[in-house]
């Protein structure tokens, strides 16, 4: 008996060890909001962000001392912050006069409170990712608690600019099930950006996937969209579900590209609710700072009309938010006509959908799916979808973005029906309790 208790001290040490080494590392607590192009680092700026609704901005333009500023403000303000240096580039690694003062860097910042991650890269090629994943990983051996943040290509840009397959033409298949609408008509796009996601996660080990997707154009004949945007949510989506790490999309708020054209509300409101009708946990609008010809929030230094429409659906964002962080995407439906690589709501959906465009988004909690958003794929009108659930008896609730909280709708059973009236673009989160 004299050796149990020595044992049991021991048992116990390791497993204390375990669960200190476990705790390390970045985890995401709330749904993030930001944007791409921060403005200049001063307290008023920054109390506008926060009351915009922004939880997240960054130092990607800023440099020296400002840096340390902009962290200083985000705290003062309730925000977190990315951080960003010039050092920060891989071969800074095999200089040691530069590996030194990157050290030094990251020693200076790391304890800050406001700091959430370090900025690194946009848009890189798979054949960047060796290189990129040693930088990585030296700064997560220098500071586990942050993640590095990198941002990836959407689906439109081409196999030479995603650097895979550059020995060969693709042959693997194409990861999504025969009955997503259209994938064989997008079959060359989708391997390529599935291998693209594939090397990212395995060669990066990434603590979140960013990407961004731009889709409003304008036309002689008037206003087109771009046909890949929801076949990029549901590749992303797919991918960060296997790898079980968050995903964030960066959308349309400016007309940056001269084809580019300038989403009403309307259609900012329809990016953020099919974005959190996917599954992700978090947003990110281009732009918001940036020169008059850039067209965003604002245009040398002036807020323009689209920063309220942003702060107005921000508002919805951060009521949800904590929400969604408890649930997982399980499957995403769509009534016709359908987006490529999309399903079919007749395919299985514990919640079927009729009256207009939609977008059914399942998810569980506690590996239970009793959770949805139903959102109108119509950013052009009012819509009422007319909803027949398949989700049990029990409560059916709404979650209330004005209370910030669940009401109580009616009781349902399998086969019950429900009336959803739907603004354009705009969701709504359901759920089904006992």
């Amino acid at each position: 008996m004299k050796y149990v208790y020595p044992c049991l001290l021991l048992l116990l040490a390791i497993f204390l060890c375990c669960s200190i080494v476990e705790a390390k590392g970045w985890k995401q607590k709330d749904f993030i909001v930001t944007m791409w192009c921060s403005p200049p680092a001063t307290d008023e700026n920054t109390q506008i962000l926060a009351r915009d609704g922004y939880n997240l901005t960054n130092a990607l333009f800023v440099s020296g001392d400002d840096t340390i500023t902009l962290l200083d403000l985000a705290q003062k303000n309730g925000i977190k912050s990315l951080f960003h240096d010039v050092l920060f580039k891989p071969d800074t690694l095999d200089d040691p006069d530069e590996k030194a003062k990157i050290d030094a860097v990251i020693d200076k910042v790391k304890n800050y409170p406001a700091l959430e991650g370090y900025y690194l890269r946009d848009e890189p090629s798979a054949a960047a990712f060796p290189d990129l994943a040693r930088l990585v990983k030296y700064l997560k051996e220098r500071d586990p608690n942050h993640y590095a943040y990198i941002n990836l290509y959407p689906t439109y840009a081409d196999q030479q600019s995603l650097g895979v397959f550059s020995e060969g033409e693709p042959v693997k298949p194409i990861e999504l099930p025969k009955n997503y609408e259209g994938a064989d008509t997008s079959r060359q796009a989708i391997i390529c950006y599935n291998e693209y996601l594939r090397l990212f996660i395995e060669q990066i080990k990434p603590e979140i996937i960013s990407y961004d997707h731009y889709l409003f154009f304008k036309d002689a004949n008037g206003p087109i969209d771009g046909a890949g945007y929801f076949m990029n949510l549901e590749l992303v989506r797919r991918a960060s579900i296997k790898a079980k790490l968050p995903f964030m999309n960066i959308v349309q708020a400016c007309t940056i590209d001269p084809p580019w054209r300038l989403p009403t509300e309307n259609e900012l409101r329809w990016l953020a609710y099919s974005t959190m009708a996917y599954g992700a946990k978090g947003i990110s609008w281009f732009l918001y700072w940036g020169p008059k010809s850039y067209g965003g929030l604002y245009q040398d230094g002036n807020r323009m009309p689209i920063a309220d429409q942003v702060a107005r659906i921000n508002q919805d964002i951060k009521a949800l938010g904590p929400e969604l962080m408890k649930l997982t995407s399980t499957t995403v439906y769509n009534t016709a006509p359908l987006p490529i690589a999309t399903l079919d709501v007749s395919n299985g959906s514990p919640v079927k959908a009729t009256g207009g465009k939609f977008v059914i988004g399942m998810f569980e909690q506690h590996g239970v799916e009793n959770t949805f958003m139903v959102m109108n794929r119509d950013y052009t009108a009012n819509s009422t979808a007319k909803l027949t659930l398949k989700l049990g008896s029990g409560k059916l609730m709404e979650f209330s973005v004005d209370k910030h909280k669940w009401v109580d709708i009616k009781k349902v059973q399998d086969g019950s029906s429900i009336d959803v009236d739907l603004i354009p673009g705009g969701g709504k989160l359901f759920k089904v309790v006992e």
